[in-house]
């Protein structure tokens, strides 16, 4: 019993907690609507001080409106701020998910919608915790009230309090006032105008809202997430009955808490309601409503926190600023090292081209000009058995016309994409480092025959890439999504093309279509679905796609969604050594370790230039990127010890070990970070280091390193 019980009436203190819109699940302005309705409608409470807390608004103007609404009704409130950067730091939570890359398993896509929602709002769960603040807000007005008051009711801010409700609620508490806390069941309301009735009394069922006396001992547990049982993780902790008991704890679910020290001090004390939340159809029938709104509440939540995403990304980027190549080096005057060779190539680059896929010499299985045509590499006939039984793998043997550059590669498209992929890049390289309008004029050129043209351009799909004789009625397979990886880099040379005003509006305008089509079918179709789930490289090459793309079209939504799944594969595809187990797995080992890695660069750099961080993103295990750098860096100079069938060049570690020196800067690395002079080589496509790769940032290991860091 509390001291102060005989002498005087007990004071109470009722807070609001006042939360983002969340649509779908409620209705916009929702929030501001039932303040006001409250401020304007809500009866004087006999022995109670309002109090609101606005807790994390994430849109500026409405935060500015909540907070005039309630200075100008004369209510004290606790302002909780929203820190955008704060909130991008927030990191994503892995670890309850079932195993690493399980969002984008079989086992998880045989999941029902709701299901698979729930797995979401885990993997959101540090976000959802900081943006929704359920749990801490609850506790700060516990912390403030139970300073003011006896009773403390730490509330939703849509909870409507009539006279009738409060003279109930009052008399259950006063009759037995021993126990610490009260559980007020809530009635939703389909209609605010219901609770001006005198008379009205509802059939209160729903979710009780609590109330603590000030010696209570027990908070609400931070670590709960709205939309995943925040409060009834205490009501489980104190005891208290109801239709959560029979409410399962799922794998992806925080554990079930054991029962408090205090379970069981609990009563009942009359009801409240809850305003209305501008979605009718999600308040009806109880058992039916719950699944319902446990839908539409996942994706209110996903979709608030993945706009604050493309909200932040937005911010770090300017439309035309590159991805991959440092701008301030391309334009930097004077000779610089490499650029010799970089005019030679440019010239060789003018004299080629254009290029199109109707200008092979066999056609894909489809008989269209227009397809991208090119066989599996690793795939033979049997030497046994009739041609026309499906081919077989011999992995890292590649099948004549496959070999790029080579005589018979003309039959196929896939020379011809790389020529396109090289040349366009060299071409507006040299258009920045010169100035010369005929290099961006050509790359020009090769993009509207390539893209744009419709008698000459390449159908924005790949479903004829490495077809396998014989499988799946002869289309292409999962795999050859590949081949279009070294998009990335060429999108850093559309927008150098761009710059240099090559391309007009029109043709800009017909390549962002080309692309918003490609992007929806790399998306949607079984191949693009089969090559997200890959667990190796070709899974890293997908994302590197996906997110370069999505940030050419300033899709960011999409560019933060693609990035969480990276960090989702990089715990699937690195041990805690920073070995890579897949890759170990081929006959050409060093060079997959190698390729697969040099993918993580350009995943990484893309992330840096939209305020995330990949570089030293690491879970509890210690499995990241800078544990895969020192793995496998550990063995140059030194014999490999796994399968390698053919002739590994060594100097691929050069681009990674500057990589490594860029992010980490360690001295953990041997050797020297290699000046630009001593960096110039350019690899062979398969190799996966972009053409000019030392013209990038985490290619100029020089003496500048630290300012281009600061100035990151």
């Amino acid at each position: 019993m509390l001291a102060s019980d005989a002498a005087k009436p007990f004071r109470f203190v009722l807070y609001r907690i006042i939360g983002n819109d969340l649509e779908p699940r409620h209705a916009r302005g929702q929030s501001r609507d039932n303040l006001r309705f409250i401020l304007e409608n809500e009866p004087v409470l006999e022995g109670c001080e309002k109090r609101f807390i606005v807790n994390r608004i994430v849109n500026p103007d409405e935060h500015a409106a909540i907070v005039a609404l309630l200075e100008s009704h004369d209510q004290p409130y606790i302002d909780i701020p929203f820190d955008e950067q704060t909130y991008a730091s927030t990191p994503w939570d892995f670890e309850g998910l079932s195993f690493p890359g399980f969002t984008r398993s079989e086992d998880f896509h045989a999941l029902s919608e709701a299901e698979q929602g729930r797995v979401m709002m885990r993997l959101y769960r540090h976000r959802n915790l900081y943006v929704m603040n359920n749990n801490g807000a609850r506790n700060v007005a516990l912390d403030e009230g139970c300073q003011l008051a006896d009773w403390v009711l730490p509330w939703d801010g849509n909870c409507f309090v009539t006279a009738a409700a409060w003279t109930a609620i009052r008399a259950g508490i006063e009759a037995s006032a021993q126990q610490r806390y009260y559980i007020v069941p809530m009635a939703r309301i389909t209609d605010n105008q219901q609770l001006l009735a005198t008379d009205f009394r509802p059939s209160a069922e729903e979710e009780p809202q609590l109330v603590f006396r000030r010696d209570a001992v027990e908070r609400f547990d931070e670590r709960h997430p709205y939309g995943r049982r925040p409060k009834v993780e205490l009501l489980w902790r104190l005891g208290v009955p109801g239709r959560w008991d029979r409410w399962k704890i799922e794998p992806w679910d925080l554990p079930c808490p054991a029962y408090a020290p205090q379970a069981g001090q609990f009563a009942q004390a009359g009801w409240v309601a809850r305003l209305e939340s501008g979605k009718a159809h999600l308040e009806g029938d109880p058992s039916r409503g719950l699944v319902d709104r446990g839908v539409a509440r996942v994706e209110a939540v996903t979709g608030l926190l993945d706009r604050l995403d493309a909200r932040f990304m937005a911010s770090h980027r300017s439309t035309g600023s590159l991805l991959f190549y440092d701008g301030n080096a391309l334009l930097a005057p004077g000779d610089r090292a490499g650029d010799a060779e970089l005019f030679e190539e440019a010239a060789a680059a003018l004299a080629r081209g254009p290029f199109s896929v109707v200008d092979k010499s066999t056609l894909a299985p489809s008989g269209d000009p227009h397809d991208y045509w090119h066989p599996a590499p690793y795939y033979w006939p049997s030497p046994i058995l009739p041609k026309w039984l499906p081919y077989m793998p011999r992995d890292g043997v590649r099948v004549p016309g496959t070999v790029l550059y080579a005589p018979e590669s003309d039959q196929y498209d896939r020379t011809r994409l790389q020529r396109l992929f090289d040349d366009v890049t060299t071409c507006a390289i040299a258009w920045a480092r010169s100035g010369e309008a005929r290099y961006a004029q050509h790359a020009a050129t090769l993009i509207r025959v390539w893209f744009i043209d419709p008698t000459t351009r390449m159908n924005p799909h790949l479903k004829y890439a490495q077809v396998r004789q014989g499988h799946d009625r002869n289309r292409g397979s999962k795999s050859g999504i590949i081949e279009m990886k070294d998009i990335y880099f060429l999108l850093d040379a559309v927008r150098l093309v761009e710059r240099a005003g090559a391309l007009a509006d029109a043709d800009r305008e017909a390549f962002r279509l080309w692309l918003r089509s490609y992007l929806e079918w790399l998306r949607t179709s079984s191949q693009g679905r089969a090559e997200r789930r890959s667990a190796n490289n070709h899974g890293t090459y997908y994302d590197l796609q996906i997110a370069a793309i999505a940030s050419y079209l300033e899709d960011y939504a999409l560019v933060s969604t693609t990035l969480r799944d990276s960090r989702e594969r990089i715990l699937e595809q690195f041990d805690e050594a920073g070995a890579q187990p897949e890759e170990l797995k081929r006959t050409t080992t060093a060079h997959y370790c190698c390729f697969n890695l040099q993918g993580w660069v350009y995943l990484a750099l893309l992330a840096e230039r939209h305020g995330q961080d990949l570089w030293h993103f690491r879970d509890d295990r210690g499995r990241g990127l800078e544990k895969a750098f020192e793995w496998l860096l550990s063995f140059e100079g030194r014999d490999w010890p796994w399968r390698q069938i053919d002739t590994f060049d060594t100097d691929r570690f050069q681009p990674l070990r500057a990589a490594h020196a860029y992010a980490y800067h360690p001295a953990s690395v041997s050797g020297d970070i290699p000046a630009p002079r001593q960096s110039i080589r350019l690899y062979h496509p398969h190799d996966g280091v972009r053409p000019w790769w030392f013209l990038g940032r985490e290619g100029r290991g020089n003496d500048d390193f630290d300012a281009q860091r600061r100035g990151s």
